[in-house]
């Protein structure tokens, strides 16, 4: 997936089908006088249904088309016939997904499930011909009822990923580095600051052909949570993660502080992101030789575990999978 086709955030119109005219209608046929009323039941309107799916990982696809409209039902007819019910619509998104009404904010749904289908709008109930309300006292009745209108909106869109592990740094730690190196993603490497201005995806391999899904997210700056820098929008994705992964290169200034400048962040944004299981990973470790790792390794963060890594020398690799992994399961 690349950066320019991961779309996270799209506002759509639905509007759902209106339910077919009732039948008004009285039963005529050579030699029977009198034959009633017979008129059918309008179709009802199509919905507008929302459906998960798993191999989806972005609402790319709906940033060209964002109006849905389904038919009406179609009218009753004569000898008690129903109308058709119109094609329902349907919207797929990936797992992850969240629904909100566009005016009041309220979140309507969220689709974690593949193939799970949640109706957004119903489509209206087809009417009743006149063969229903025929009686002993009123026998040819001559109205029926028209079909209810379906229902229409705006509505908010916002795709939370679905990764095992979240990638968490300062811009420029190297993070999208790790993920080039870890997974078959190709994310945009360069050397300023705010390469990654929207998360990317990877898979990555462990032993024995066991995969977890991780994901590069934006670089976090002091006071991201108040909007700063690339601001929190980008910090949602993480509350999904089961396990947060925070990196720190090893020329860092002071590694405790970035460590604590990055938990409140999180804190700021929402306190249970840190109650996911963390690991932090000391990056670019090929310019420190022993003496200086083990001087590192006196100052390190405390109530947290740490792996040394290099991306480029692939150097801590492994180990770096294997806690990752245990921590995941």
């Amino acid at each position: 997936m690349t950066e320019g086709n991961f779309v996270d955030y799209i506002k759509i119109y639905a509007s759902s089908g209106k339910g077919g005219q009732g039948s008004v209608h009285l039963h005529r046929e050579k030699f029977i006088t009198k034959g009633g009323p017979d008129g059918g039941d309008g179709g009802r309107g199509g919905h507008i249904i929302l459906r998960g799916d798993k191999n989806m990982w972005t609402l790319f696809h709906l940033k060209f088309k964002r109006h849905f409209r389904a038919e009406g039902g179609g009218a009753g007819s004569k000898s008690r016939s129903s109308g058709h019910d119109a094609e329902d619509i349907f919207v797929d998104v990936p797992l992850g997904t969240i629904i909100k009404d566009a005016d009041t904010d309220e979140i309507i749904v969220e689709i974690t499930e593949d193939k799970k289908e949640v109706v957004l709008l119903e489509g209206g109930k087809g009417g009743l011909g006149n063969w229903n309300f025929r009686t002993s006292t009123n026998q040819t009745p001559r109205y029926a009822q028209p079909g209810i209108d379906g229902l229409d909106g705006w509505f908010r869109i916002e795709l939370k990923l679905l990764a095992d592990v979240g990638l968490v740094g300062f811009p420029n730690a190297g993070k999208s580095t790790l993920l080039s190196v870890l997974t078959s993603a190709k994310p945009k490497i360069a050397d300023y600051a705010f390469t990654t201005l929207k998360p990317n995806l990877g898979i990555v391999e462990h032993r024995n052909h066991q995969t977890f899904v991780i994901a590069d997210i934006p670089g976090i700056i002091e006071g991201a949570a108040d909007g700063k820098g690339l601001g929190h929008r980008f910090l949602r994705h993480i509350e999904r993660n089961s396990a947060l992964l925070f990196l720190i290169p090893a020329d860092s200034d002071d590694i405790n502080k970035e460590y604590d400048i990055l938990l409140n962040e999180l804190k700021k944004y929402n306190p249970e992101l840190l109650d996911k299981d963390r690991l932090l990973a000391i990056s670019k470790t090929d310019m420190l030789d022993d003496e200086l790792k083990e001087e590192i390794k006196l100052d390190l963060p405390v109530g947290v575990e740490t792996v040394f890594i290099s991306s480029v020398a692939e150097t801590g690799l492994q180990e770096l999978k294997d806690k990752l992994w245990k921590m995941l399961n």
